[in-house]
């Protein structure tokens, strides 16, 4: 009864799993808890089996109703289907069924000593016991380890001087803000709070990039206060991703806009600074178009245009490539047709193997090939935030991207009353520089250059920071 009571608790309050620090001791505890008492009650080892089981399908059937990628049926059949079930129901049996079986077998170890005569204290019976021990001793070490790991606060360093000293006028925080209704976190770091407010809306849809901005971008700290803003659902705002029928493309936008309107009145700014890499430049475009009075200039790194004439380039050159490197991928391109789909796990093939498809030399940049999955071991993310950073990818992208579809800015964006600058890196898939290109070429804005960098790809600000820093400040800054 009190595993089934925890399951509906449980499946009620954190119908996805533990996403929070606190949650996530709250799962551990409370799990270990629950599986003392049912062994104890049970007096045998089988309630380490039957307790975890029946708290696992009472869960299920109270968190029916909830949707994404890492709640719905299990689909083992690719990279995307295993990483959803790891980040979501493995991570869960981890936090709570591991804990709820170490402790049903201490409860029933427990229970058994006290009733039973003293265990045998020779042959198999003692090895037995010694071996049951040592197992449970060194599983209990490792859940301590664990919630050690979860228990560690995130951080951001303080901005200091040449000797050591806090700067005078340096921001760097960690906050969260209520933005759209929800509790929204942003990392703001900058050497002067006089400098102009630079805000930086993340690839995805679904993307973090707090750790890639600690990693590559601390330069422009200097002249900028650097907001790194983490949308709805992804990052440190995962938590705040519910109810995924309110993720659309327009509160995106207007969540957008109340962002720059809380950053111009915390600083005292008439107007802000507006970069958008991949899917940050939709929202960076719509965003400007529909309130240029807020920004100096928009910045679009790996500038995105039209999305489905994107993904029919890349589903057609990657089903080109297949036919020479991989005939199994040729069969599930063919099965699932090109772009559009419903379906996350459908995009699969097209997002995964971009790198052979269009592959370039990384070793001259800042950042390599891993993209923003080598930018998280950050002080910035605790150990849960780690760990559903792709899981607020899939979440995200599966309620937002169907609804980019119909976006073409050659039509739909063909004037911006904001100076636009451009920034493409050369070894940029031809499915977005394309477009990029078409677009600015027709661009009616009050200023306009298209910038590439040599040895980039999709995001030159990661992969050239040194030079972005300088187009920012020689460039941007100068000329705005």
């Amino acid at each position: 009864m009190v595993a089934a009571g925890w399951g509906v608790v449980a499946g009620w309050w954190t119908p996805r799993g533990p996403i929070t620090t606190l949650q996530a001791l709250t799962a551990i505890t409370v799990s270990l808890v629950v599986g003392a008492l049912a062994g104890r009650c049970l007096r045998s080892r089988w309630a380490m089996l039957a307790t975890p089981v029946i708290f696992a399908v009472i869960f299920e059937v109270t968190r029916l109703g909830t949707d994404g990628p890492l709640v719905d049926g299990i689909r083992l059949g690719g990279t995307f289907g295993i990483l959803a079930f790891v980040l979501g129901r493995g991570l869960h049996a981890v936090l709570a069924l591991l804990p709820m079986i170490l402790g049903a077998a201490i409860g029933a170890g427990l229970a058994r000593r006290h009733h039973l005569a003293r265990p045998s204290s020779h042959g198999w019976g003692r090895t037995g016991l010694v071996t049951r021990r040592i197992t449970t001793a060194v599983a209990a070490v490792a859940l301590l380890a664990l919630t050690a790991g979860i228990s560690r606060p995130a951080s951001t360093d303080t901005i200091r001087t040449d000797t050591g000293t806090p700067l005078a006028g340096s921001v760097a925080e960690l906050t969260s803000v209520p933005i759209g209704g929800h509790e929204q976190a942003m990392m703001i770091r900058g050497d002067s709070t006089n400098n102009p407010v630079l805000l930086f809306l993340a690839g995805g849809p679904g993307g973090t990039e707090l750790g890639a901005m600690r990693r590559h971008g601390q330069a422009l700290e200097k002249d900028f206060v650097v907001v790194t803003w983490d949308q709805r659902g992804t990052g440190k705002s995962y938590d705040n991703l519910d109810p995924t029928s309110t993720l659309t493309l327009q509160q995106a936008v207007s969540d957008t806009i109340e962002v720059s309107n809380y950053l111009r009145g915390r600083f005292g700014q008439d107007k802000i600074y507006l970069l958008g890499q991949s899917w940050g430049t939709i929202l960076g475009v719509l965003a400007a178009q529909q309130h240029p009075e807020l920004y100096r200039a928009y910045i679009g790194v790996g500038q995105m245009v039209d999305p489905l004439e994107t993904d029919r380039v890349f589903y057609r050159d990657t089903l080109n490539w297949a036919r020479t490197n991989n005939t199994a991928l040729v069969g599930k391109l063919t099965a699932s047709g090109p772009p559009p789909y419903t379906d996350l796990l459908d995009y699969e093939p097209i997002l995964t193997n971009d790198g052979q498809v269009y592959p370039y030399d990384h070793s001259h940049n800042s950042e390599g090939a891993g993209g923003f999955s080598t930018n998280l071991f950050v002080n910035e993310y605790t150990l849960m935030e780690q760990l559903h950073a792709f899981a607020g990818f899939f979440d995200v992208f599966a309620a937002v991207y169907p609804q980019l579809q119909g976006i073409d800015f050659r039509t739909d964006a063909p004037h911006l009353a904001v100076p636009v600058y451009l920034i493409e890196g050369r070894h940029e898939a031809p499915g977005r520089l394309g477009p990029a290109q078409q677009w600015f070429d027709l661009l009616d804005a009050p200023a306009k250059q298209l910038i590439m960098f040599d040895t980039s790809g999709h995001r030159p600000l990661f992969e050239q920071p040194e030079l972005f820093h300088q187009l920012m400040t020689e460039t941007v800054l100068a000329q705005t």
